[in-house]
């Protein structure tokens, strides 16, 4: 790990939020750790998005392949549910009306509807579509041992248990006259609303995350 613990390492996640993106493309590389045990309740397998009755829960149905000894590598995705309708169902209902989402629907369609394996394969092909559109050039490694040792530890930075909200800028948001500005959703409520805009965003809001 000596070539890669200088650069920063993340926790794998599903269409990640806001400021997780904003930190991982301020660098020019990051690790992406695939050795953890994998935890519970996280972004690793959980996107947020507001819809027209308020924030949502998106979560990727996973198998524990060796139980509660598994490396977040080997979390197999679960398909005897199409979830992945579901999901893209409510995406649409969700932002059908906003200014990019043409832009956007397939590219998340298409990566849905290729079955994936294993959770981190799916979130490495979210990842790699967010950097794309936004044209960042972060390159992305896996880890490819468990370690302490990194300088700058994101792993369990973000997090949907945290209690304290993020004080983010706004930006236009489908159904912000219903329930206000929701800071750090998905990264595709900033996408769908923002296009390439997003980016200035971002960039922001590293400013902002130091």
């Amino acid at each position: 790990m000596e070539t890669t613990a200088n650069n920063p390492i993340f926790s794998t996640a599903y269409f990640p939020p806001i400021a997780y993106v904003a930190e991982a493309m301020a660098n020019d590389t990051i690790v992406m750790e695939s050795f953890e045990t994998y935890p519970k309740q996280t972004y690793r397998n959980r996107a947020v998005i507001a819809t027209a009755n308020g924030v949502l829960g998106l979560t990727v149905p996973v198998v524990k392949t060796n139980g509660n000894h598994t490396y977040t590598k080997d979390i197999e995705i679960c398909y005897t549910e199409n979830w992945a309708l579901k999901h893209l169902r409510a995406i649409e209902s969700a932002y059908n009306s906003s200014p990019y989402f043409l832009y956007y629907k397939d590219d998340v369609a298409n990566i849905l509807s290729k079955k994936q394996r294993t959770l981190l394969e799916l979130n490495m092909d979210i990842l790699a579509f967010v950097f794309k559109k936004l044209r960042v050039k972060t390159s992305v490694i896996l880890s490819d041992d468990y370690t302490d040792s990194y300088s700058l530890d994101y792993r369990n930075t973000f997090s949907p248990k945290a209690k304290e909200e993020l004080i983010l800028p706004s930006y236009p948001q489908v159904f912000e006259d219903r329930f206000g500005f929701v800071p750090n959703l998905s990264i595709l409520d900033l996408l769908f609303n923002m296009g390439l805009d997003s980016l200035g965003y971002l960039k922001e809001v590293a400013k902002i995350l130091g």
